[in-house]
């Protein structure tokens, strides 16, 4: 099985957002690094966007269908583009970046659920909860502008009487789209 790039260049791709009771939502610590995001990875062959959500949330953080329960998910891809550096050249077919459906779940379970072994090269070493546009900022740059669309479209989803207001250091330019 393999990933799935479009023939425009784009990995299909699924993003977890993790909500708890107290509306807090994971962010996953990358093992050997400083960097956090939430859980998020490529469709396979073979797989819905359904499909690789539960495998990649078993996968990168340990929790199965009865951990959680699903709130929503986005109406159509989002995507992004990964800067040049970041591009692999000799790679076939070349992916200049990902298109991704992202989900909103409520975990229904507790902490102990949590585990980071499960795969072959865990993606994760650590989690915490954070504020809700926190993810935002603590993500690696290009991916900023997707977590905030995921957000804003999901959102309701978790804060049925409406969204937390953004912090200050929401960016101005995103202030009218978002």
């Amino acid at each position: 099985m393999s990933d799935l790039i479009d023939s425009e260049g784009f990995r299909a791709n699924v993003g977890i957002i993790v909500s708890d009771d107290k509306r807090a939502l994971l962010l996953g610590g990358r093992v050997g690094q400083s960097g956090w995001q939430f859980p998020q990875g490529g469709m396979l062959r073979g797989e819905d966007a359904e499909q690789a959500m539960y495998r990649e949330l078993h996968e990168e953080v340990g929790l199965e269908p009865s951990d959680v329960d699903v709130l929503g998910v986005t109406s159509d891809w989002l995507r992004y583009r990964l800067p040049e550096k970041f591009i692999r050249r000799n790679s076939s077919p070349l992916c200049i970046g990902q298109k991704q459906r992202w989900y909103m779940l409520h975990f229904a379970s507790s902490d102990d659920r949590l585990r980071f072994d499960l795969a072959e090269q865990p993606e994760f070493d650590r989690v915490r909860w954070v504020d809700y546009w926190r993810p935002v900022n603590e993500v690696i740059y290009f991916k900023r502008r997707v977590y905030a669309r995921a957000l804003h479209e999901l959102g309701s989803t978790a804060y049925p009487q409406g969204l937390p207001p953004r912090p200050r250091w929401w960016p101005r330019r995103w202030r009218a789209v978002f």
